[in-house]
């Protein structure tokens, strides 16, 4: 098929870089990536799902590519970030809508479901659970429970700190976060133990080549994603549980009552970080379906594109046909 089509949008004050695939009059698919990916990392569902007859549209979500990137941390809020998406569909004219995440991507679309009951049609989310609003921030929480100890997302709250590590060798932290959260390596090799200082890296296997579902090519759209500008704005996005908990007040409580599918791969290390969240997302997530992939790691829908894409049809099929 022909190569996605790209706009770059004014909406909700910044520009966001959109792109589309498929029939300009097919039911819209929102597609939202998450970190450190790019709109490239859905390569293996955009003609599928467009020769299906959907209208597909991948976003470069706010902080990645050619869509803004603010410096301050507080302009990457969950609200906010929605506020993009809900934007968008809103300059397209789109009434009713079916929204896919990965990652943090997932997050946004457990959110604008909630946000969005009678234009969210469907949700499906990878990775990343939902289990409704925590009873005070999450990020207070892994403070106390990894006191003295690393963990990545505290690693990532004081602005600088990762971002020297990460942006001083883009290809090299690219592939570092690849391989050593796949099924390459032994489940939760990312979580390993050690001090709080030591650096995200430290530890870590460097394969010194790719992984064997991005090729060169596709790879080099990552690389793109974050040349010239480095990996901060993505990185802020993990600077606002606080924030995220105080805007999110009055959705405490809502369950999520579209059709929901949910996918996780049995290698995947969220899957022990939320295995909290995953039990109790059937209660906050009406009409849920799951599936666990087996040997597989974090970046889903490439490593298990074919099962992945055997499930989200056969999901879209019921709930949200083209």
């Amino acid at each position: 098929m022909a190569a996605p089509e790209q706009q770059l949008l004014d909406v909700n004050g910044i520009t966001l870089s959109l792109y589309s695939a498929g029939p300009a009059d097919g039911r819209p698919l929102w597609l939202l990536h998450g970190f450190p990916e790019c709109w490239h990392s859905w390569r293996q569902q955009i003609d599928p799902l467009a020769a299906a007859g959907y209208r597909v549209l991948i976003p470069e979500m706010r902080g990645y590519g050619q869509s803004s990137a603010p410096r301050d941390p507080a302009a990457y809020d969950l609200m906010t970030l929605c506020g993009d998406i809900q934007a968008a569909m809103d300059a397209l004219g789109h009434s009713e809508v079916c929204v896919v995440g990965h990652d943090w991507g997932a997050p946004v679309a457990w959110h604008l479901a909630l946000l969005e009951p009678q234009r969210v049609k469907a949700v499906i989310g990878m990775a990343v659970p939902f289990a409704g609003r925590p009873r005070r921030p999450a990020i207070d929480m892994m403070r106390e429970h990894y006191a003295g100890r690393f963990h990545y997302i505290l690693h990532f709250q004081q602005p600088g700190v990762a971002e020297q590590e990460m942006d001083a060798d883009i290809p090299r932290t690219l592939r570092m976060m690849m391989h050593n959260t796949s099924a390459a390596v032994p489940k939760d090799f990312f979580l390993q133990e050690k001090p709080a200082g030591a650096g995200l890296f430290d530890g870590m296997q460097d394969p010194g080549a790719l992984p064997s579902w991005c090729d060169a090519q596709a790879f080099n759209q990552y690389v793109q994603t974050f040349a010239g500008r480095g990996f901060q704005g993505a990185l802020n996005w993990y600077r606002n549980f606080e924030r995220n908990w105080q805007r999110s007040e009055a959705l405490a409580g809502q369950r999520i009552e579209q059709p929901a599918l949910f996918l996780l791969g049995d290698k995947d290390p969220l899957g022990t970080l939320e295995a909290y969240t995953l039990k109790q997302m059937p209660k906050r997530v009406a009409n849920l379906e799951q599936h666990l992939l087996s040997d597989c790691g974090h970046w889903i829908q490439n490593e298990q594109a074919a099962r992945v894409n055997r499930l989200l049809f056969g999901f879209l099929g019921r709930h949200y046909a083209a």
